[in-house]
């Protein structure tokens, strides 16, 4: 993968092409970026350019590399047991997938991993047998006499067991090894590995990007373009989901949207078992999609007060349900009730993360956000 295959980031290619040229490349690095920011296909770029710039045969280099096959590139990434995979799953058990969802498009989620594998109701981790692997691999000099480098995507999805394991690697790695490991949200990565990496952090992609980016590659037009880069707000996943109109946007929200309107009726006890309805219908669906719709709520409510608060240039979200209209919703969220709003939402996030009842969660938040659009702002 190449320089010129990633949307923007143009001041941090450069800083990178430095750290190759002087030599000064750092031997942990951890990439942060959101979903659909480009730190994946940045971090494969990068260690393209790392491998082949030294290489005898730059070229047999480049092409292993962008076929994902070059013996001293390594990958590892959340994975589970699947119908082909029943028991100690590692990620070299999935390389195949992995070089098939990375060639439709590098700027994928974890929820589109998962639902590549076809186990969107299974938790992706990099656990224990993962780290071993790791260790094994990095033990052995390099293929081609070079560098060695080991690309971790989603770190925050290392099992502590796993993390713990890799710590000493990490801060005392074989020679010419490098780690980079990618992550959307550092928070939830050990602090011990945190501290013994250096940190780089992407911005969301400009719109003018996500716009000049969809004209070429997907042939639209300027006036599409623009209104989907609004509303992907610096996330070229998310921009190429609205423009092949996928489902799940949809149905995440008639989710939402039929929960706010039961939200105002809850005094009625048939509404009572409208919510008890809508919380066993999510409920049904795989954790990664509970997460991600938990998600799209935090996202809502969000865009929901800036609209109330007159922000109105940083409202991207445009809804599609009949009858509902965002600007009559917005002033039932102000600021006494969003900091709890997103409390109950991110304690429902971390108790589906832990396999709590699904169907529990979602009826308690159920009743919890009900009172909370029902405070009063003054």
């Amino acid at each position: 993968m190449q320089y010129d295959q990633i949307i923007g980031l143009e001041s941090i290619k450069n800083y990178l092409d430095k750290t190759i040229v002087s030599g000064k490349i750092p031997h942990a690095q951890l990439f942060v970026g959101d979903e659909g920011s480009g730190a994946l296909p940045l971090a494969i770029a990068y260690a393209q350019q790392i491998l082949c710039q030294s290489s005898k045969n730059p070229d047999a280099c480049h092409l292993k590399c962008d076929k994902l096959a070059h013996p001293d590139l390594h990958f590892s990434f959340p994975i589970t047991t699947t119908d082909f995979v029943k028991k100690n799953p590692v990620s070299d058990l999935f390389l195949d997938k992995w070089r098939e969802i990375i060639a439709i498009s590098p700027y994928f989620s974890l929820f589109d991993w998962m639902q590549y594998l076809g186990v969107e109701n299974k938790q992706g981790l990099i656990n224990k047998a993962e780290a071993d692997n790791i260790a094994k691999k990095l033990s052995v000099k390099s293929y081609e006499g070079g560098y060695k480098i080991m690309l971790i995507w989603m770190a925050e999805k290392l099992h502590n067991s796993a993390a713990n394991q890799l710590l000493k690697l990490i801060e005392e790695p074989p020679e010419n090894t490098i780690f980079i490991l990618i992550a959307e949200d550092e928070d939830k990565i050990i602090k011990t590995i945190r501290s013994r990496c250096q940190a780089l952090y992407l911005p969301k992609i400009s719109e003018e990007n996500l716009v000049k980016t969809l004209v070429k590659e997907k042939e639209i037009s300027e006036k599409e373009a623009l209104k989907i880069a609004h509303q992907a707000n610096g996330n070229y996943n998310k921009a190429l989901s609205i423009l092949a109109k996928s489902g799940k946007e949809s149905t995440f929200e008639k989710w939402f949207i039929t929960w706010i309107r039961s939200a105002f009726l809850a005094t009625n006890p048939a509404v009572i078992e409208n919510l008890i309805d809508w919380s066993n219908e999510i409920a049904s669906s795989g954790r990664e999609t509970q997460k991600q719709f938990l998600q799209y709520c935090l996202q809502f409510f969000r865009q929901a007060l800036l609209l109330n608060y007159k922000a109105e240039k940083l409202v991207y979200l445009e809804t599609e349900t009949p009858n509902f209209d965002l600007k009559k919703f917005a002033p039932y969220v102000h600021g006494k009730n969003i900091i709890e709003i997103n409390n109950t939402i991110n304690d429902a996030i971390y108790h589906v993360e832990r396999n709590g009842n699904a169907k529990m969660i979602f009826l308690d938040i159920s009743m919890k956000l009900t009172k909370l659009l029902h405070t009063k702002e003054n």
